[in-house]
């Protein structure tokens, strides 16, 4: 969206919708902490798990990745976290470093969080059931950053939201 937005300018035009829409991407990072936040009340001593890291599937490309500004306000709040991700944890923990914990799957992710955070909608995270998250987590909330999980299988067993995290 920068890059479209840079390149109008530089041909004179002025991208009013593609400003808009940076700056709905912008908010909507806070949205998913919102989220959480009305579900746990805070934050401090809670773990949250956050699947994917990358900015979008099939790469472990951070730039612009909306896990960082969503770890990086958790960790204000007093939040502990572990995060996995398929391939972007190597460029995570140069950015992270050692503040975040990181998982080597989804499952072991999940384990004893209280909150989970959906991310990047990797295709092994679309495989996971309302009962990885139930058998797994010490609270199974769920904040879709995605809209990969179907509500109507998801809500019943869980408590589930859903926002979309804009790339």
């Amino acid at each position: 969206m920068k890059a479209l937005i840079a390149f109008s300018n530089k041909l004179g035009y002025t991208p009013t919708i593609l400003q808009a829409v940076q700056e709905v991407n912008e908010t909507q990072a806070n949205r998913a902490v919102e989220k959480a936040k009305e579900k746990l009340a805070e934050f401090n001593g809670k773990r949250i798990a956050i699947l994917g890291l990358a900015f979008k599937p099939n790469t472990d490309d951070m730039r612009e990745a909306r896990s960082i500004p969503i770890i990086n306000q958790l960790l204000k709040e007093g939040a502990n976290m572990t995060a996995y991700d398929p391939a972007a944890i190597p460029n995570a923990k140069k950015i992270f470093e050692n503040k975040i914990k990181y998982a080597n799957s989804a499952i072991e992710c999940l384990k004893n969080a209280d909150c989970c955070i959906l991310v990047t909608e990797w295709e092994e995270f679309k495989k996971l059931k309302p009962e990885d998250f139930t058998q797994n987590m010490r609270q199974p909330i769920l904040i879709d950053g995605r809209r990969i999980y179907n509500p109507e299988e998801f809500s019943p067993k869980l408590e589930f939201a859903t926002i979309g995290l804009v790339k």
